[in-house]
């Protein structure tokens, strides 16, 4: 189990703000941009391709014991936890026994221990997975998902925050990591095999050493509209 570091922190709430300002900042410069077709994971509920042959239906499930997720796994190097991230929100299989929330329970369990940052977080995964009944019609489907993930970086207005705030100003060990990659999509439609693809992009804001020994997941920004 992980162990809380010592709250020596004092500006702890600070940074909690601070992330959760820059999120919105990102939001508000983005704003005039409207999602893609494809961004919504409520509104794609079926595979839109026309359906691939067999022999070219190479989209694999996540390799999952049945009816368990594994949690993921913990590390301290920061873009190697933003990559685990990144598939601990895309990467799902509705077809198994495991549930939607197990896909939110994973995802929480690597969040900040001191639990301030909470709440958020769960309503930022609720922008990623899903909803409920989506995922009871898309299970209808079989669809399953995974991402493809081409590159992670540090975004620009991250630095100039750091920068900005200082020595004091973070937890040590607190950065930002926006993710681009490829969402696939596969299922059955009309029992033919069927997939599709859609770009996407978001930042992860996490806290790794010396604040705590293995990173953990603070807030997310809102899908399409990463941190610049």
């Amino acid at each position: 189990m992980l162990r809380e570091a010592p709250d020596q922190f004092p500006t702890r709430r600070l940074v909690v703000a601070v992330i959760v300002l820059l999120a919105l900042i990102a939001a508000l410069v983005l704003a005039a941009v409207s999602f893609r077709s494809g961004a919504s994971t409520d509104t794609a509920l079926a595979p839109t391709t026309e359906p691939h042959e067999s022999d070219s239906w190479t989209l694999r499930a996540p390799e999952e014991t049945p009816g368990v997720l594994r949690p993921l796994s913990p590390t301290a190097d920061p873009e190697t936890f933003a990559r685990r991230v990144a598939a601990g929100l895309f990467d799902w299989d509705t077809a198994s026994a495991i549930s939607r929330n197990a896909y939110v329970e994973r995802l929480v369990a690597v969040g900040d221990p001191s639990g301030e940052s909470t709440p958020g977080l769960v309503a930022d995964i609720a922008g990623y997975l899903p909803s409920n009944e989506a995922w009871r019609q898309l299970r209808s489907y079989s669809t399953r998902q995974r991402i493809e993930i081409e590159s992670l970086s540090v975004p620009t207005l991250w630095e100039q925050a750091l920068r900005e705030a200082g020595p004091d100003g973070f937890a040590p060990g607190t950065t930002a990591y926006t993710v681009t990659g490829v969402r696939q999509r596969a299922g059955i439609w009309e029992s033919e095999p069927v997939t599709s693809s859609h770009d996407i992009a978001f930042t992860a804001f996490i806290v790794c050493g010396p604040t705590y020994p293995e990173c953990h997941l603070l807030r997310l920004s809102r899908l399409d509209q990463p941190l610049g």
